[in-house]
């Protein structure tokens, strides 16, 4: 009995805490266990996922521009004229408010009317000339 109180002894002398196994054995073909890790809190849980997606989002809006450039193009230059349109109307809308203005403007568009029914349409031979001056702007613009 006091042979085995004395190996206890030796054995428990002998222990570290930085041992893994006995003394003369070969540790390197021991299998090895990763560190264990600390438990996830709700946040980092929650959070990881996000993280995530943001350092990918410039890759996902790359791709994305890449494959409908087009169809955003088109979609951003409608949107655009509308934009456009209801601006010019807000500020023909704001001048029409104008006292004296309304009236001015009005003149102005009876003046040009009787001047253009003058030159161009009431003789045959202007007609004419105002048929061949619409026939070269549109041959100008969409081509023959």
């Amino acid at each position: 009995m006091g042979t085995e109180q004395q190996q206890r002894e030796l054995i428990n002398a002998s222990f570290s805490p930085g041992t893994l196994a006995l003394e003369g054995s070969n540790t390197a073909n021991l299998p090895k266990l990763p560190p264990a890790r600390e438990p996830e809190s709700q946040w980092q849980q929650i959070s990881r996922p996000i993280t995530q997606f943001l350092e990918q989002l410039p890759q996902y809006l790359s791709s994305f521009f890449q494959d409908y450039k087009q169809p955003l193009i088109t979609v951003t230059l409608i949107l655009a004229a509308i934009v456009t349109a209801k601006v010019v109307l807000a500020v023909l809308d704001a001048i029409n408010d104008i006292p004296l203005l309304s009236p001015l403007f009005e003149l102005v568009g009876i003046g040009y009317a009787t001047w253009f029914i003058s030159r161009y349409l009431l003789k045959a031979s202007t007609r004419q000339e105002l048929s061949a001056e619409i026939q070269f702007l549109k041959n100008q613009f969409v081509g023959e």
